[in-house]
């Protein structure tokens, strides 16, 4: 008899789970406003990546996961707005459906399979942004605590994330 691994268990549950959730849309509508806040202050931080934002303004990209999507149109400051009732020039869909198996690529530190279709020239820009840009967690910490305290808790924040991902690695069914 075949045993079936905790892990493809819980990942089953969590699927059919989350096939029966749905989210209030005051909830969606509030975690989307969120992003775009902190998508926003994380471009701030790149002035190359505002640059580069600002000559795509008005295009609007669609991001899908299974019955989630959102969209954001670029501004001509090179940030990012909600878009949600003009039509996407980018559509970029997730497919991996398992939210589990989306966590554990995330924390093994790859990027989700993604199906790309619309703007080759808006996709390439959002493919460099996604690329180059990255949020500085530790800056935005030592504004609140210090410096000192701030490179102490990064560097625990980072040992921990590797060990994350060791741990990660080393789970029945992963190819590393």
């Amino acid at each position: 008899m075949a045993t079936q691994s905790p892990f493809s268990l819980l990942a089953d549950t969590l699927g059919k789970l989350a096939e029966n959730l749905k989210a209030p849309a005051w909830l969606v509508d509030e975690v989307q406003h969120r992003l775009v806040l902190f998508l926003n202050h994380v471009l701030m931080q790149e002035p190359e990546a505002q640059a580069r934002l600002a000559r795509q303004q008005g295009r609007v990209v669609r991001l899908q996961w299974r019955d989630f999507s959102m969209q954001m149109a670029a501004t001509p400051a090179g940030l990012c707005e909600l878009a949600p009732a003009a039509t996407p020039d980018l559509l970029l869909t997730v497919t991996d459906a398992s939210p589990l198996d989306l966590a554990r690529s995330a924390l093994r530190g790859d990027r989700p399979g993604v199906r790309i279709e619309g703007d080759v020239e808006f996709a390439a820009e959002v493919n460099w942004l996604v690329d180059h840009v990255r949020w500085d967690a530790e800056e935005d910490l030592s504004r609140l605590v210090g410096d000192a305290p701030a490179h102490a808790l990064a560097g625990f924040g980072r040992g921990a994330a590797q060990a994350l991902r060791a741990f990660v690695s080393k789970l029945p069914g992963q190819g590393r």
